[in-house]
């Protein structure tokens, strides 16, 4: 076991040294190659769309207790291959992120000094079972100029490999290293490790999957992480929503894609307009095949909905399940959201200003959402063209994570002759 962890280790440090050679490399590339390089990968997904759905069928038949959500995370379409490559396009479409001069300022002795974007270096990427992470993660890292290791999930490997196909032959094309996007060589677990064990060779980890996952990393990395935990998204409805909106926004927020981070976990509805409104919501709902679990305020309302236990609120379903609870004003779903959520993304549904504004300004969390369902939480529909995850952090980056947040910066300081007495 020794001699195996040692040898994934030593194929890590080999992956590590020729993705930060090449990071340096694309540091200085110029804007034209990457975006070459980013159009040649869609060319080649597009070109080898029926290899790649062959190698997703094979994953899928040889993943077995997957739930009916991973599933779906898991697998890929001819529609969801396109989305990849338009991906790679809009990515290449978005303006330079390298060598932006984010702040400039004159000080009394005439010295410029001016903030400049730059890129992290190399990028660790851990995820499960979401194969088009894999094309999304390399477009953002290769164009905001960093390498990147990918480690996705075993359940997905033969997906992830013929996607990087694409990708090696589309840096090819533009004449830029093919270390700058690598997928790990092996399976094995400890390959994991290994990545959370670089310091000084990885600058920073990013996992997208479970709790389970992040948790472990989190935990366990001595390289910065950027991350978030879980998903648990709130959906309140105010006194003053529209209840035509409401119905369709907390349709979408819930049952879009009940998989993914940004669906909602949890509906808030004030007492005011709880009786006349919920049993519709739970109506619509429930045809489209939702469950639920509700606090007794709710019951008292719709009594046939199943009792819901404290831990019940603090869970994110990432299924078709809805927590519901009933709530006395924007304070009151405040403090919901405080006890229960993740700091991930919450919506609030009204036509009164003052209370969104009110609800925007008590949250914590990385999204705050008015009038809108909260799946929108997502690096394509933020314009960021894709995204590499959703951060909830403090430092560094919040909500999705796209090119800017994959800069760091660095100062010039530009004199003409100063010295400091």
């Amino acid at each position: 076991m020794n001699q195996l962890a040692d040898e994934v280790a030593r194929l890590l440090e080999s992956a590590a040294r020729d993705a930060k050679a090449a990071a340096s490399l694309l540091a200085r590339a110029p804007r034209p190659a990457k975006d070459r390089a980013l159009r040649e990968a869609a060319a080649a997904l597009r070109a080898r769309a029926g290899d790649i759905l062959a190698a997703n069928a094979a994953d899928l038949a040889a993943a077995e207790g997957l739930t009916p959500a991973y599933r779906d995370r898991l697998t890929l379409t001819p529609a969801r291959v396109e989305a990849m490559a338009k991906g790679l396009e809009e990515v290449a479409a978005l303006p330079d992120p390298v060598g932006r001069v984010l702040a400039e300022w004159t000080r009394p002795n005439g010295l410029v000094i001016r903030r400049v974007a730059q890129p992290i270096g190399v990028i660790g990427m851990i995820y499960e079972s979401r194969p088009n992470v894999t094309a999304d993660a390399a477009a953002l890292c290769l164009k905001s100029g960093n390498a990147v290791i990918l480690r996705g999930g075993s359940e997905s490997l033969r997906s992830a490999r013929a996607i990087h196909e694409c990708l090696l032959e589309g840096l090819r094309a533009a004449g830029l290293p093919e270390a700058a996007v690598q997928v790990a060589p092996v399976a094995d677990r400890a390959f994991v490790g290994a990545m959370l064990r670089a310091a000084g060779l990885i600058d920073l980890i990013i996992p997208r999957g479970g709790k389970g996952l992040v948790t472990r990393v989190q935990e366990e990395s001595r390289v910065p992480v950027l991350a978030h935990a879980e998903g648990l998204c709130h959906t309140y409805v105010h006194a003053a929503a529209d209840p035509d909106m409401a119905r369709r926004i907390l349709a979408n927020a819930k049952m879009r894609r009940t998989g993914i981070c940004g669906a909602t976990e949890t509906l808030l509805i004030d007492a005011a307009i709880a009786p006349a409104l919920l049993p519709v919501l739970v109506d619509d709902l429930a045809a489209l095949g939702c469950d639920f679990r509700a606090d007794a305020r709710a019951r008292a309302v719709v009594p046939t909905l199943p009792a819901a236990s404290d831990e019940d609120f603090s869970t994110e379903w990432l299924d078709a399940r809805l927590s519901v609870a009933v709530v006395d004003g924007v304070d009151s779903a405040l403090d919901h959201i405080r006890r229960h959520g993740s700091e991930h993304t919450e919506a609030i549904v009204t036509g009164d200003a003052a209370a969104a504004e009110a609800f925007l300004n008590g949250l914590d969390s990385a999204v705050g959402m008015v009038n809108a369902s909260t799946q929108f939480c997502d690096g394509g529909e933020f314009g960021f063209g894709a995204e590499i995850g959703i951060a909830t952090g403090r430092l560094h980056a919040r909500g999705p994570v796209g090119l800017e947040q994959l800069c760091t910066y660095r100062y010039h300081v530009l004199g003409s002759g100063q010295t400091r007495p």
